[in-house]
């Protein structure tokens, strides 16, 4: 069951995580660490945000695609329990990589982030009558723009770009190239935190 975020479903095709895409916390933080470099702090945010958001907190389990039975009873509302998909949470309009789900799910490759999550948020204000861009997903937005950026570079990479291989590789595929390395060393919220926040000076 893939879901729309490449690196989760990177990770699941490559075996860092289930292939049925059901995790836990813990599976989530050791897969974007060994995967990805990902530091602990945010690792941990990652991973534990995305359950309290949409996984099921009860059963310790969440899937990183659609909502599955195989996360278990679903605990009483107002919890979501719907998957990574669930709209407007990690998933949402505005989207870097896919339309918004009221014009149905496109594919993108990311040439320059801070044009493009500029004009995604626009063409989703002028075109979708539906458009919602609040907490928490204003949030997950500008995170999704940088974190390309940071985990999908080859750490082999001196100038740290993001080679078109390597973008297809996650973006369309859901692959890492077979000698993909992740960067040496863990990454910080830090750089993350500062990419974000390039991004959304450029576009505010």
């Amino acid at each position: 069951m893939r879901g729309p975020c490449p690196g989760l479903n990177t990770l699941a095709f490559h075996g860092y995580l289930p292939r049925n895409e059901i995790v836990t916390p813990t599976q989530i933080i050791n897969a974007v660490q060994n995967g990805f470099g990902m530091d602990d702090t945010l690792a941990v945010q990652l991973a534990y945000a995305t359950m309290l958001v949409d996984g099921n907190p009860l059963m310790n389990l969440m899937s990183i695609g659609g909502k599955s039975s195989l996360t278990g009873p679903d605990p009483p509302k107002p919890a979501i329990v719907g998957g990574v998909d669930t709209h407007a949470v990690l998933e949402g309009d505005a989207s870097m990589t896919r339309g918004d789900v009221f014009f149905a799910f496109l594919t993108f490759y990311i040439y320059m982030a801070t044009e493009y999550r500029f004009y995604r948020i626009q063409q989703s204000v002028a075109e979708n009558s539906t458009f919602s861009f609040i907490s928490p997903r204003i949030v997950t937005a500008y995170g999704e723009a940088a974190a390309p950026f940071v985990f999908f570079v080859d750490g082999r990479k001196a100038d740290g770009q993001l080679s078109i291989e390597n973008a297809l590789g996650f973006f369309r595929d859901g692959i890492m190239s077979d000698d993909f390395h992740r960067a040496d060393g863990l990454k910080t919220f830090h750089l993350v935190d500062n990419s974000v926040d390039a991004i959304s000076l450029k576009t505010t």
